[in-house]
């Protein structure tokens, strides 16, 4: 890595209060930094430059080669070839451990925190120097409240909303006194208000001197929250701009290389009843999960029908009722045209028309170790790849082809194992493997969720062009855009209950937002609907 001195975290680093840096040296500076993997080139002579106090975004596709460079930053890989230039000082960065030393934190998109432990004990865990639990408390107590992220040091972590846990990670970082703080993806589970003042403390920290490097797939955001912004495009480095001074189709222009398309709505009549949920109470399996509470809601064919909600308020309980993992004490709690399907299997429900898109790609929507082909086969067995118990591999290699070919799913072929595939590859042939069998009532976990914009329009069209065709489709998503974006009605799941259910154009993403919260119409969840607000719709 070119000419420079080594850092492994034995050596001293500048403290968060040292000495001054003067104004004009750059907080970090990345230079021809490249990364080669067997099978692709991760990052190709990247230049990347962070000023003291800047808020510089970080924009691209999946596989674009974000993750990779902040892997890099914080330490957890090591470039092939390029120079690292901390606060004018050349530097090899070889473990998170020293990436911290140096003032470099970082809060990611999937939460690391020990749900049995308290606050206090998950912040310890992080501290690379001794540390004692009542004085680490008192500090906990002291930052969290200094920056308006109050959390108390005593709570368990399971007890603790997901905007909750996100303030536990900022303030492990805080602790440390970071110069620089890398954020992935931070705003994917927080509901309107929460952004709100999650982007208060960023500003905060940026006046205060600290270089922020933020990554999402939210234009909005970026354009409101960034100063900078560093595009990049396979790996390389396609283009430095100030975002405010942009459109979102020209900053979706830069990252995925051409404009991206307006969704198009085909005109449709809601049909019959497809799904029928009737006062679905349901016990959560995980003793840090949600139970369902008397949900009831109905999806009518050629409708989207969304749920909106925080992560861990019944979303996974539901999906596991609705999709026959779990199955209910009352056959008629779930209707699937027209039939009760709350005692049936999951393959059960599919010989009736159902689909399914889990949340979780890796590990429920596919097997890693398996490839497409083999994974067509797992949901799909019934489009003739299976012939008195012999399975017709031609077919299932054919099915997988098509929806490799309609989906533009990006990968080595039929073939091509399920874990080489980026994100949102991977999520396009999962829905694409659903839609095309046909289904009568399509459920979808996260369509869209860590997904690049290029990615997300084509998913979110291909479920408006399904529900055009008379498809039922509920959509339960933690993007609210997504969902104000394609859904006929909306409602919230919280705390394992049902709001109102609205007309998506009669409602707003303040009142969805106060809804997350459990406050449903201004009133506090459990609390009886007025006259004028009836439980369901």
């Amino acid at each position: 890595m070119g000419d420079s001195s080594s850092y492994n975290g034995d050596a001293a680093a500048q403290p968060a209060g040292g000495p001054a840096i003067p104004a004009a040296v750059p907080r970090l500076v990345l230079a021809g930094i490249t990364k080669q993997y067997p099978a692709v080139r991760a990052n190709d002579d990247v230049t990347l430059v962070v000023a003291p106090g800047e808020i510089h975004a970080v924009l691209g596709e999946n596989g674009a080669g974000k993750s990779t460079l902040m892997k890099i930053i914080y330490g957890a890989v090591r470039p092939d070839a390029g120079e690292i230039r901390w606060e004018g000082q050349a530097v090899e960065i070889a473990s998170p451990a020293a990436a911290r030393k140096l003032g470099i934190g970082m809060v990611f998109q999937h939460f690391s925190l020990f749900e049995t432990l308290t606050v206090g004990e998950n912040i310890a865990l992080a501290l690379d120097e001794p540390f004692d639990l009542k004085a680490l408390a008192k500090r906990i107590r002291e930052v969290s409240a200094d920056y308006g992220l109050d959390i108390d040091p005593q709570r368990h972590v399971h007890s603790l909303t997901v905007g909750e846990r996100q303030r536990v990670e900022i303030v492990r970082c805080l602790l440390q006194n970071p110069r620089l703080l890398i954020m992935d993806e931070p705003t994917s589970v927080l509901t309107p208000q929460a952004v709100r003042k999650l982007f208060e403390t960023l500003r905060r920290l940026a006046a205060e001197g600290c270089s922020i490097l933020y990554i999402s797939h939210k234009l909005d955001e970026i354009q409101e929250l960034c100063d900078t912004a560093t595009v990049m495009r396979g790996g390389r480095v396609t283009g430095h701009v100030k975002p405010r001074e942009e459109t979102h189709a020209s900053l979706a222009q830069l990252m995925v290389g051409h404009s991206l398309p307006d969704y198009t709505r085909r005109k449709h009549t809601p049909g019959d009843v497809l799904l029928d949920v009737k006062h679905l109470s349901a016990a959560s399996d995980d003793p840090f999960g949600t139970s369902l509470d008397d949900v009831s809601f109905s999806v009518h064919a050629g409708e989207i029908f969304g749920i909106a909600g925080v992560s861990g308020n019944g979303q996974a309980e539901l999906l596991s009722a609705l999709s026959g993992e779990q199955r209910g004490a009352r056959a008629d709690a779930i209707a699937i045209c027209g039939k009760p399907a709350g005692r049936l299997s999951a393959g059960g429900r599919r010989s009736l028309g159902f689909g399914f898109v889990p949340e979780e790609r890796l590990g429920r929507g596919a097997v890693p170790a398996m490839t497409l082909a083999e994974n067509a086969l797992l949901t799909g067995y019934r489009q003739k790849m299976v012939n008195t118990g012999w399975i017709k591999a031609g077919v299932m290699r054919a099915f997988a082809k098509q929806c490799i070919d309609a989906f533009d799913v990006r990968c080595g072929g039929t073939e091509a194992l399920a874990q080489s595939l980026s994100g949102g590859n991977l999520q396009k042939y999962i829905v694409g493997r659903e839609i095309l069998q046909a289904p009568k009532v399509l459920v979808v976990a996260q369509p869209t969720w860590g997904v690049d914009v290029g990615a997300a329009a084509f998913i979110r069209q291909q479920l408006l062009d399904l529900s055009a065709r008379g498809v039922a489709i509920l959509v339960i998503s933690e993007e609210l855009e997504e969902l104000f974006d394609i859904c006929d009605r909306i409602a919230v799941l919280a705390r394992g209950r049902l709001s109102p259910v609205r007309v998506t154009g009669d409602t707003n993403a303040e009142e969805i937002g106060r809804w997350m919260a459990g406050l449903f119409g201004g009133r506090e969840e459990g609390a009886a609907p007025s006259p004028e607000e009836p439980a369901h719709v």
